[in-house]
């Protein structure tokens, strides 16, 4: 039996002794398990997987405990994967990696125990994504407007991930930081260029965040690029932190996560409040993709109509033009967030309603239910249509909603017959080009149209 102690870095390095004992009442309860296998998913950063059982199988016998002392505490492992270390010492950012999972699963959690989250109004919700950002500190006000956020699919095929990094890398240039989903592919291609850019500027600074959820980080583990990981307690907070943080938006190719994600921050902006907000926000990728481009804006048009499409802009095989058009918009960013007194770096004004803040449960019965109706009021529509895209990727990739489909069958989905049609030409698609798994893994869809 191998077990090894690591002294905490960061915040976790000074606690109060109130802090260490909500710690210690934390860990005794049913948040154990979710540590202890976040945890194994940063032990085994870098990993190309997307099946939780295939990522912990191997590992039955890895525990993890906690030491407590006077001034804090102590992460012990037990058996855990040899690949994370070199020469017999463990990898410093997996380290660093163990103490964000310490720092937002319990510490974090510790905090709000009293309080149920999934409960809270909007406001609320905000105030609690600030707290963990700022906990983390990743919100530093002392620097200029310049996080971009990149999202895209953790199956992209070898092709279109050297496109992302090209992107990457023009950002890079123009020292711009890189926020992603924190896993593979489309999340670690953009954050791998933007470190070559950085280096041929020079420029030391460079900060690559990955923001994720214990859902997701089982099943797509941090890639090693990631300097900063941020834990989200569930996928709607972490959608919330990407767009308040960010200053842009440049979206790759994937599958129904990254329409999810597309969808939401559609929703959010089609809302009257936020007319006037500054957040550019592009649609990229190689020339092999643009048919995809083409469906996607088709879809978008055809559910949520011109003035959605008007929120964004295509940008095919051009990584200069994509990164130089961010790079132009800082200014207006700034100029704006100054006029109305906005903080530069966590934007308090963007207005978000509550049906893109309440946690989405995915079952049999709550994915059946959803209101999948065009002749509903659009932003409505987006909240409708981003839930049942949580709810495949759910489907796809959550240990949990994996045995619900396992147990009772896959999804029902219903729909008018109008946008049924549209939905399942656009999902047939992510099928087709294998963007639901990862490269030489069969899908199996989670989900069925009604007909």
């Amino acid at each position: 039996m191998k077990k090894i102690q690591l002294n905490p870095t960061g915040p976790m390095g000074l606690l109060s002794q109130t802090e260490v004992d909500l710690i210690q009442h934390v860990r005794d309860n049913q948040l154990h398990q979710l540590f202890r296998d976040c945890c194994l998913a940063v032990l085994n950063s870098g990993a190309h997987l997307d099946d939780s059982d295939a990522l912990f199988s191997p590992f039955d016998n890895f525990e993890v405990n906690l030491i407590t002392r006077e001034r804090g505490v102590k992460i012990e492992l037990i058996n855990p994967p040899e690949h994370a270390f070199v020469d017999g010492e463990l990898m410093e950012g997996v380290k660093e990696h163990l103490f964000s999972v310490l720092r937002d699963l319990l510490h974090v959690g510790a905090k709000y125990s009293a309080l149920d989250i999934t409960k809270c109004d909007a406001s609320e919700v905000t105030h609690i994504v600030f707290d963990i950002l700022r906990h983390a500190n990743t919100i530093k006000p002392e620097t200029e407007p310049a996080m971009v956020t990149c999202w895209g699919g953790h199956s992209i095929n070898a092709r279109e991930y050297d496109y992302t990094k090209r992107v990457g890398y023009e950002l890079g240039l123009r020292k711009l930081h890189i926020c992603t989903g924190c896993g593979p592919g489309a999340m670690k291609g953009p954050m791998k260029g933007a470190t070559i850019g950085h280096a041929k500027q020079r420029f030391t600074e460079g900060r690559y965040i990955g923001i994720t959820e214990p859902g997701i980080i089982a099943a797509e583990p941090p890639n090693p690029i990631v300097s900063e990981l941020i834990i989200m307690p569930d996928i709607e907070k972490r959608l919330e932190a990407f767009v308040r943080h960010t200053h842009a938006l440049v979206i790759f190719p994937g599958g129904v996560g990254t329409a999810e994600e597309l969808l939401y921050i559609l929703g959010v902006l089609l809302h009257p409040q936020n007319k006037h907000q500054q957040l550019p926000i592009i649609l990229t990728g190689d020339a092999e993709n643009a048919d995809y481009f083409e469906a996607i804006d088709e879809f978008i048009g055809s559910t949520l109509g011109t003035e959605a499409q008007n929120l964004y802009q295509i940008i095919i095989d051009d990584p200069a033009t994509v990164a130089s058009a961010i790079k132009g918009k800082l200014s207006d960013i700034r100029q704006y967030r100054a006029s109305i007194g906005d903080s530069y770096h966590f934007n308090w004004s963007l207005h978000i309603a509550s049906a893109f803040t309440q946690p989405f449960e995915p079952t049999h019965e709550s994915m059946s239910k959803l209101k999948l109706d065009a002749q509903q009021e659009t932003a409505s529509l987006a909240a409708e249509l981003r839930r049942l895209f949580s709810g495949i990727v759910a489907g796809n990739v959550k240990q949990p909603t994996v045995e619900l489909i396992k147990s009772h069958g896959p999804f029902q989905v219903n729909a008018d017959p109008a946008l049924m049609e549209k939905l399942d030409h656009l999902l047939q698609s992510f099928v087709d080009q294998g963007r639901m798994k990862l490269p030489g893994t069969k899908y199996i869809p989670c989900y069925q149209l009604a007909t």
